[in-house]
């Protein structure tokens, strides 16, 4: 931890580091909360560059739109410093420090918050949502075609179908000739895949700031009001479809089970987490959002449930090459209760399209 002592000094903090602690948080960057005796702690982490391949354009982005929320806050009489991400300034200017370990950033920590990995009340979900919605509202002017694109065709489906018929082909493993059931659901949904990314094509569904890891630990949750207080992550933030963010959140927060259940009758989307959640979030954003997206925001958890069980089926048949695994298999588990989920999300749609409707 000496290391990290050192690199954390590299940065303008106020204080001196007193202590390291490294936070299991996420499966990319790897995290460190910083304490000092002086008014803040902080957190450290190292950019994860197999993934982010330009941390520079990374921290761009970040920069751009945390300083924008920052503006926003202000005037709305909140506080930035615990309200949105604040990037600290090394000791040579700029945001990013380069190590021959890596390459580090540095926020504020936000102190008397939790992220949750699971709903353990529907509250928590409820205001979330309230607080994605929100950072929709305030970033509804900000001109997203300014941002880069840190990872290329993240959440362009026909892309992600196309990368998945390729991994079965290459069937690498031999693993293809076990999930044929699997294959076929996807690949009979391949028209499917371009629904949204024809209507941005087309100009009907505007390009927004998108965060694109909408899941409920990416929001600081205050432990005294349980009120939403900071988006976090946002590695992923770059230009997209609000159906991407508000179908992420829908595909992990208001499914049944586990994203690795093995007991697929367990697994199934909980129509009334999805309009709590819908509820919180057009309580923010619906005045932000125009009426081909709030008519499409269920097509959106369906779309983003099916992409991520088709990446997950890829990264299995290609030998789990992707997504950390922690046994055997468990790339096909995860495959096979998102599936199971479109399978029920289609199912339920004309209800998911009443939610919708009455709060907007």
């Amino acid at each position: 931890m000496e290391q990290i002592k050192r690199i954390a000094s590299e940065f303008k903090i106020s204080g001196n580091v007193t202590g390291v602690e490294k936070i299991n948080i996420g499966h990319i960057n790897t995290t460190y909360r910083i304490f000092t005796d002086g008014e803040y702690d902080y957190v450290l982490q190292r950019i994860n560059t197999n993934i982010f391949k330009d941390p520079y354009k990374l921290i761009e982005n970040i920069r751009a739109v945390t300083s924008f929320l920052a503006e926003k806050i202000k005037k709305n009489g909140g506080n930035p410093k615990r309200e949105t991400l604040t990037l600290i300034e090394t000791k040579n200017g700029g945001h990013l420090l380069e190590d021959e370990s890596g390459f580090y950033r540095m926020y504020y920590f936000i102190k008397d918050a939790t992220s949750y990995n699971a709903v353990v009340r529907p509250v928590l979900f409820y205001n979330a949502a309230a607080a994605f919605g929100k950072f929709q509202k305030l970033l509804g002017d900000f001109p997203a075609e300014t941002l880069h694109e840190t990872i290329k065709n993240f959440h362009n489906t026909p892309s992600r179908f196309r990368d998945f018929c390729s991994a079965v082909e290459r069937n690498a493993t031999g693993r293809a000739d076990q999930v044929k059931e699997e294959i076929a659901f996807i690949k009979s949904r391949e028209a499917f895949c371009s629904a949204i990314t024809d209507k941005i094509a087309d100009g009907s569904i505007p390009l927004r700031v998108t965060h694109n890891d909408t899941k409920l630990n990416n929001i600081m949750i205050d432990n005294q009001t349980d009120e939403g207080v900071c988006v976090i992550d946002l590695d992923t933030v770059m230009p997209g479809s609000v159906l991407y963010d508000f179908g992420d959140s829908i595909r992990f927060g208001a499914s049944s089970a586990a994203e690795d259940e093995k007991d697929l009758s367990k697994v199934y989307m909980d129509l009334s987490l999805f309009e709590v959640y819908t509820k919180g979030f057009l309580k923010e954003a619906k005045d932000t959002l125009n009426q081909t997206e709030l008519e499409m925001l269920p097509i959106g958890a369906i779309m983003m449930t099916l992409e991520c069980g088709m990446r997950f089926l890829a990264d299995y048949i290609d030998g789990d090459k992707y997504f950390t695994i922690h046994y055997e298999g468990q790339n096909l588990d995860r495959a096979r209760t998102q599936l199971k989920l479109v399978a029920d999300m289609e199912k339920k749609l004309p209800e998911m399209q009443k939610i919708v409707q009455k709060y907007i």
